[in-house]
C-alpha cells in the first residue's frame, strides 16, 4: 500500500504526459492537483503503519450535522458526505484498519484531535490559521456560504432585518464570527442565543424563542430536513461568508497529510467526489428520504478543479 501512495502522484502523471502526447499536445494534460504532493513514505511514520497493519482510526463525528455527519438510530450508525469520505479516505490509506466513530463537540474537536484521541474530525469545520496551530487540513472538499434559516412565514428576506430580534448560533462555529463581524459593520444590534450543538439552536427556532438561526447553508439544509415539518422553514439572506471546509487530523505528521491529500485528489480525479457530492446533497437521504436540494454551486466546482488547502484568510471566491 505504501508504495502505492508514494507513486500515485507520479504514476498519474506519466499516464497523463504520455497520453497527452499520443495526442500531440504535450505539456497540457497534466492531472488535477499535480503540484501537490502525495509522495508518502511510510517508514517515517508511525501512525500509519500501525493503521496500514489493521490498527483502529478513531473518526470524530457528530450526532446532528446533516448532510455532514449524523447518527441513524440511537448513535448506531454515523452516515454524511464527509463520513462518507473519512471512510473512503481511510480505506485507500489504510484498507485493513478498523474504524471506530467517536462524538465530538463544536468545543472539544481541536483539543481532542490535537493530542490523538481522535485521529480525524469528519464533521464539517472550516479550515482557518487559528485552527492551523493544532491541526492539519486535508484538501478543501465543500465550501459552505453563511446564511440563515427562518420560519416559512417569517417577513425576514435579509440579515439587516435582525435589528432588534434574536438570533441562535452554535458555539465554536466561524458562523459566530462572521455574523459578529457584519453586525458591527452594518451596525446591527440583537440577542445571540448560543447552543451547545446545531440540534439545540434550531430547537430555539422551532419553539420560537429565536426569529432566526445562522449558520453554514448546507449544515441549515441538513438540520431542517430532518426537523419535524421540513416545509415549515426555509434558508433565506445575502451571503455574509464562504468557507472552505475540510476534514481534519494531526498535524505533528506530514505523512498522514500527504496521504489524505492523495486519496482525496484521487476522489476528485475519478469523478467520485461529486458523485458523492450529489448523493448527499441532490438525492433523498435517511432517514425521511428528503432531498436537500443544493446543487453544487460554482465555487465548489473550481475549487475541485484546482484543489488547494487555502484558510480562510487567505480564501478567495473564484470568479
Amino acid at each position: 500500500m505504501s508504495k502505492s501512495l508514494k507513486w500515485v502522484g507520479l504514476a498519474a502523471a506519466l499516464v497523463c504526459a504520455a497520453s497527452a502526447l499520443a495526442a500531440g499536445k504535450p505539456g497540457k494534460a497534466e492531472p488535477i492537483g499535480a503540484n501537490i504532493d502525495t509522495a508518502v513514505d511510510v517508514s517515517q511514520s508511525p501512525t500509519l503503519q500501525r493503521w496500514q497493519a489493521g490498527g483502529t482510526v478513531v473518526l470524530g463525528v457528530r450526532e446532528a450535522a446533516s448532510p455532514m455527519v449524523y447518527a441513524l438510530g440511537a448513535n448506531e450508525k454515523f452516515v454524511g458526505y464527509h463520513m462518507e469520505l473519512c471512510e473512503r479516505v481511510v480505506q485507500a490509506i489504510a484498507p485493513k484498519a478498523q474504524i471506530k466513530p467517536m462524538v465530538l463537540t463544536a468545543q472539544n474537536t481541536m483539543p481532542l484531535i490535537h493530542n490523538g484521541t481522535a485521529d480525524f474530525n469528519c464533521a464539517s469545520m472550516t479550515n482557518n490559521l487559528n485552527r492551523q496551530k493544532q491541526v492539519a487540513f486535508g484538501l478543501t472538499t465543500y465550501v459552505s456560504e453563511v446564511r440563515m434559516a427562518v420560519r416559512a412565514d417569517s417577513p425576514i428576506t435579509s440579515f439587516k432585518q435582525l435589528q432588534g430580534r434574536n438570533v441562535a448560533a452554535t458555539t465554536g462555529t466561524t458562523a459566530v464570527q462572521i455574523l459578529r463581524k457584519y453586525a458591527g459593520e452594518n451596525e446591527l444590534k440583537f440577542k445571540t442565543l448560543m447552543s451547545k450543538d446545531h440540534f439545540e439552536s434550531f430547537m430555539l427556532l422551532e419553539s420560537g424563542r429565536v426569529d432566526a438561526f445562522v449558520l453554514d447553508d448546507n449544515l441549515l439544509a441538513g438540520v431542517i430536513s430532518q426537523s419535524k415539518n421540513p416545509k415549515d422553514y426555509k434558508i433565506v439572506g445575502e451571503v455574509i461568508g464562504a468557507e472552505p471546509i475540510a476534514i481534519q487530523f494531526s498535524k505533528d505528521d506530514p505523512q498522514i497529510k500527504k496521504a489524505v491529500d492523495g486519496a482525496i485528489l484521487q476522489l476528485i480525479r475519478s469523478g467520485e467526489m461529486h458523485k458523492l457530492y450529489a448523493k448527499w446533497f441532490m438525492q433523498p437521504i435517511a432517514p425521511k428520504n428528503v432531498n436537500l436540494n443544493l446543487p453544487m454551486g460554482e465555487t465548489l466546482k473550481k475549487q475541485l478543479a484546482a484543489p488547494n488547502d487555502t484558510p480562510l484568510e487567505e480564501f478567495v471566491i473564484p470568479r
